[in-house]
């Protein structure tokens, strides 16, 4: 099983600076590699843009590429996995730019690569061959070639537990540096489930989830509590002249102020899914078309600002850890317009009613919680069907939709009862995991 272990770095001023040279080198190499792969496109020949391939390249011309003004070759300043990870990362671009366009990957159309400046690139590099990685009897320390040991923030080895470390990428983000190790470590199947039982999540932007026994999770709204801050920094930095020192310390309060939000949302969702998975035994999600409610300019910010997709790739992982199985209920199911009392559906409910008014049954409650109680019935039905989000749109240019969530749609009387809290359950389709 691959696992993730990201720490804070705490490099000396001289290894700063030899980490910032090997960000450019990885930044050099993509770059000299997109020239060569589009000379060889605008002369009509068949470029070969693998990642082996783009090594091959580089080999035989880096001592004429990566020179200085004297002549002299630079490149062995620099451990060769700073350009290797540059070309992997321009291999992974050009490989996913050619699936789009045939049509073999999902999402949105992806545009061709383009050349990487220094001042608007995420500093980068990674090992993954040599002598990197953890130090015997130094656990506060990684080991990075070419650069040395350098200090962590915390306890590195404990973290890691003894697992093998198959990758360390190092990057800069907001003025500090972070070192990512993928580690192989073995599956442990979980003795015993959590003990909390079934529940329904219903995500929110109000809320930022109402579970079907009644708790309600507030929205913190990392995003507007920083705002006020965040325009303050910007107007800051729009008066800078541009090119000199005062707007390059400007744009670095914009960035740890753009970091410090994302933090707070960060450590809000891991908060509550950790809670998630140790508490329940079953976690009953909807699939959410994210991409789809973003169109909607009003709410835009606030469901970006909620991660959602975020929200539900934690709970993805921490149930496997915890034993505890995650219901991902299909978007298309009324979950909001459906009463979780007698299961008649409403021909429409805007987003303005808070309140669910049942006109069949005269159920009234909250229209959070009866969605929550909709996705644990559909949970635990053995295949169910739920719906959230946009319309769903064809993977093509003309991005028509197809089908309209039935959420969303008017809907008549003769389809009045869906999957209700009763006896009553439709043979639908479900993602358990």
């Amino acid at each position: 099983m691959l696992e993730a272990v990201k720490v804070a770095l705490d490099p000396t001023p001289a290894q700063e600076r030899l980490l910032l040279s090997h960000a450019g080198a990885a930044r050099f190499a993509y770059n000299a590699g997109l020239a060569h792969v589009k000379e060889m496109l605008e002369a009509r020949e068949k470029p070969e843009w693998s990642l082996y391939a783009l090594r091959r390249w580089w080999n035989v011309n880096k001592d004429m590429l990566a020179v200085g003004s004297d002549g002299t070759p630079w490149w062995r300043e620099n451990s060769k996995e700073a350009y290797n990870s540059g070309l992997e990362a321009l291999a992974a671009a050009l490989s996913n730019w050619s699936k789009s366009r045939e049509g073999q990957r999902r999402g949105r159309r992806m545009g061709f690569p383009k050349f990487k400046s220094k001042g608007r690139t995420t500093p980068r590099f990674a090992y993954t061959t040599g002598s990197f990685g953890l130090i015997d009897r130094d656990s506060k320390a990684l080991r990075l070639p070419r650069i040395g040991r350098v200090h962590c923030m915390e306890n590195i080895a404990e973290r890691v537990g003894g697992a093998r470390v198959l990758r360390m990428t190092v990057s800069r983000r907001a003025g500090r540096w972070y070192a990512a190790l993928t580690v192989e470590r073995e599956y442990r199947t979980p003795a015993r489930p959590p003990k909390g039982g079934a529940v329904g999540v219903d995500l929110g932007v109000k809320s930022l989830a109402t579970l079907s026994d009644g708790t309600t999770i507030a929205n913190p709204h990392t995003l507007k509590a920083n705002e006020r801050r965040l325009k303050r920094a910007q107007r800051s930095l729009s008066r800078r002249q541009p090119g000199s020192h005062r707007r390059a310390h400007a744009r670095e309060r914009v960035v740890r102020l753009h970091a410090r939000v994302a933090n707070q949302r960060r450590d809000t969702l891991n908060k509550l899914t950790t809670w998630l998975a140790d508490t329940y035994s079953d976690i009953g999600i909807e699939d959410l078309n994210v991409a789809g409610m973003v169109r909607n300019h009003r709410l835009a910010k606030a469901i970006e600002d909620a991660s959602f997709a975020e929200l539900r790739r934690q709970l993805e992982y921490k149930t496997m850890r915890t034993g505890a199985r995650l219901h991902v209920i299909d978007r298309w199911h009324p979950s909001s317009k459906l009463c979780s009392n007698c299961g008649s559906v409403k021909t429409k409910l805007s987003l303005g009613e808070r309140t669910y008014h049942c006109g069949t049954c005269g159920l009234v409650i909250d229209r959070d919680l009866n969605a929550a109680i909709n996705i644990q019935v559909a949970g635990s039905a053995p295949e169910t069907l739920n719906a959230h989000g946009g319309d769903g749109r064809r993977n093509d240019a003309s991005r028509r939709a197809t089908q309209t969530p039935v959420k969303c749609e008017p809907s008549s009387h003769a389809s009045g009862v869906r999957l209700g809290a009763d006896d009553r359950k439709t043979v639908l389709q479900t993602k358990t995991n």
